[in-house]
């Protein structure tokens, strides 16, 4: 097992890393913002919206593309600002969420399902766990049509392509599991099958790896997981608190970024500043989009 150590603190609720540029990107749901940091740990504002951002990807040309949680939308970043690439209500319910854009430009894009907080209030957790909405992952074109590309997914959160661009993999937090689907040529999904059992882990974020092993956040334990296919546990990082997501960037892309904090509930980590990105020197570079 490795101990993470932390670059940064003062977040609310981190979501979402992606290397970019020399500097990792990320959103922070409560403070309706997009950030980077670099390596020194030196962050500063990409963009501030007036409600939560979550997934995020670039266009081919670079335009960054920004998930809009509440109003259930995808948007674009031009020179004047942000403007609709995408509405996703017709096909998402409560909150839109994590998101992988391909070479093409193409964006899956998850969302909740369910109010998964009031939920599990009011049910408990292994009544949820049983028994919950299913959800679609939605794709996106680089023109902004809109079209389910997978449905009856147990919370579909975050999500890979690999580097050849012929298989998605995404985690379903509430399924336990990896599943993976085919691409084809209209970059449709197909094929679903999983991929690795995570046992009693949750999947948040993941990422690839270049041997073709992915890593996990789990959001239930202070820890980042590599697992081969199959579900074979290949390491374990261990981080300060519950881990939300992850990505591997850095120099030589062998920096394992974890983004944590104190809880995922809203009426918690909205009103304290408990986040962190913490990191981790692993032996693997990294692989696939994002």
């Amino acid at each position: 097992m490795t101990q993470s150590t932390t670059l940064i603190d003062g977040l609310y609720f981190g979501e979402s890393p992606r290397w970019r540029n020399g500097r990792l990107w990320y959103s922070d749901f409560y403070d309706h913002a997009v950030k980077s940091v670099n390596l020194r740990g030196e962050a500063r504002l990409e963009l501030q919206l007036d409600e939560q951002p979550s997934g995020l990807g670039w266009l081919p040309d670079g335009r960054l593309l920004v998930v809009c949680m509440e109003s259930l939308t995808l948007k674009r970043l031009e020179k004047n600002g942000l403007v609709l690439h995408a509405d996703l209500s017709q096909y998402s319910t409560h909150l839109c969420n994590d998101m992988v854009v391909d070479k093409q430009g193409n964006a899956y894009v998850g969302n909740f399902g369910f109010n998964l907080d009031e939920e599990m209030q009011t049910r408990g957790a292994e009544s949820v766990m049983a028994d919950h909405l299913k959800a679609n992952i939605v794709k996106v074109t680089p023109q902004g049509d809109v079209s389910v590309a997978a449905g009856g997914m147990s919370f579909p959160n975050g999500s890979v392509i690999t580097s050849d661009g012929k298989t998605f993999i995404v985690a379903e937090t509430l399924g336990l599991c990896l599943t993976a689907f085919d691409i084809d040529e209209n970059s449709a999904l197909s094929n679903r099958r999983q991929w690795a059992a995570t046992g009693s882990r949750l999947p948040d974020g993941i990422c690839m790896n270049a041997d073709g092993n992915i890593w996990i956040a789990n959001a239930v334990s202070n820890e980042c997981v590599l697992f081969a296919k199959g579900g074979e546990v290949l390491e374990v990082v261990n981080t300060s608190q519950n881990c939300y997501a992850c990505m591997l960037g850095g120099d030589d892309g062998k920096t394992l970024f974890m983004l944590t904090a104190q809880s995922s509930q809203a009426r918690i980590v909205s009103v304290n500043r408990t986040g962190k990105i913490e990191m981790a020197k692993v032996a693997s570079t990294r692989a696939g989009c994002p």
